[in-house]
């Protein structure tokens, strides 16, 4: 079976039920859309869509002009780092082979955002050399990446040299699939979840392929550790909540509750339902549903 692309693009927008109603509507077709994920203390929302490389740029140019006539990023506060209202958009290829397709259709949406939006567009992931991700432009927020364009220090790869004074800009590229996953806490301030988001992430000697930030929810009353799983072979979701687990008792915290963002593989999924119920090798092959997919 032919697999379609994927894009998962974030949106600055997670309280206004008018804006996200008129978001879900541009993000509905041609592509197909098959999540909304909405977070209020983010004020953001993640939207899943598949299809092929034509509806998919369609699509999402649509979304995001829907985002620039809609959202001010000038009066956007919540909890999650952002450039632009249109914050990141991801094209997701769901095999390996169609990274190239993923590629043509993100360059050809990047060429009609810069072009048609008037928006500064910056690559990354696949489609950059040094393999940048979001957070090279997000640290600091809008002013300080202003303030590196300006000074000369990163140019836009499509469209003008500044920010647009309501939409910001637009994050764009390639990537594989990964998880973003959320483990909330309570009883704990934000130091906590930044402590354990630095013990479980790469970067800080965590887990492989582990990207994680403590943020504060206070609509919820919660901190959370926000992680991202980028390398879904080289750890088990279910061992890094056993490990936010423990951390978050060791400081007198506990687990409020887990949350996923948007859609996860199977995979993952099976291997979390093997180690809880201690069925040693339960993988996709022993799931009655995938095998009758698999022909």
């Amino acid at each position: 079976m032919r697999l379609p692309l994927e894009a998962v693009p974030n949106i600055s927008e997670g309280r206004d039920d008018d804006v996200l109603e008129a978001l879900r509507a541009a993000m509905s077709n041609p592509a197909r859309l098959l999540d909304v994920h909405v977070d209020a203390d983010h004020h953001r929302s993640v939207y899943t869509l598949v299809g092929s490389g034509e509806e998919l740029v369609e699509t999402l140019f649509r979304g995001i002009a829907c985002a620039v006539d809609r959202i001010d990023l000038a009066r956007h506060v919540g909890a999650h780092p952002r450039i632009g209202v249109a914050d990141v958009v991801p094209l997701v290829p769901l095999a390996p082979e169609d990274e190239p397709a993923a590629a043509q259709a993100a360059l050809s949406l990047a060429d009609r955002v810069g072009e048609e939006l008037a928006l500064p567009v910056f690559l990354y992931g696949l489609l950059t050399e040094e393999r940048r991700e979001p957070a090279f432009y997000r640290r600091g927020g809008p002013e300080e990446l202003q303030r590196r364009m300006d000074a000369g220090e990163i140019t836009p790869d499509r469209g003008p040299p500044r920010l647009h004074p309501t939409a910001g800009g637009v994050i764009l590229g390639v990537r594989r699939p990964l998880i973003a996953f959320n483990v909330n806490l309570r009883s704990a301030d934000i130091e906590v979840a930044r402590e354990i988001a630095r013990l479980v992430r790469e970067r800080d000697g965590g887990f492989r392929g582990v990207r994680a930030l403590g943020l504060e929810l206070p609509r919820a009353g919660l901190v959370q550790v926000s992680m991202n799983v980028t390398d879904l072979q080289a750890v088990a979701l279910h061992d890094v909540v056993a490990r936010i687990a423990a951390e978050a008792e060791a400081r007198g915290a506990e687990v409020a509750g887990s949350e996923l963002v948007g859609l996860m593989p199977a995979s993952a999924a099976v291997a979390a339902a093997g180690s809880m119920l201690g069925i040693g090798g339960l993988d996709s092959t022993r799931i009655l549903e995938l095998r009758l997919l698999d022909r």
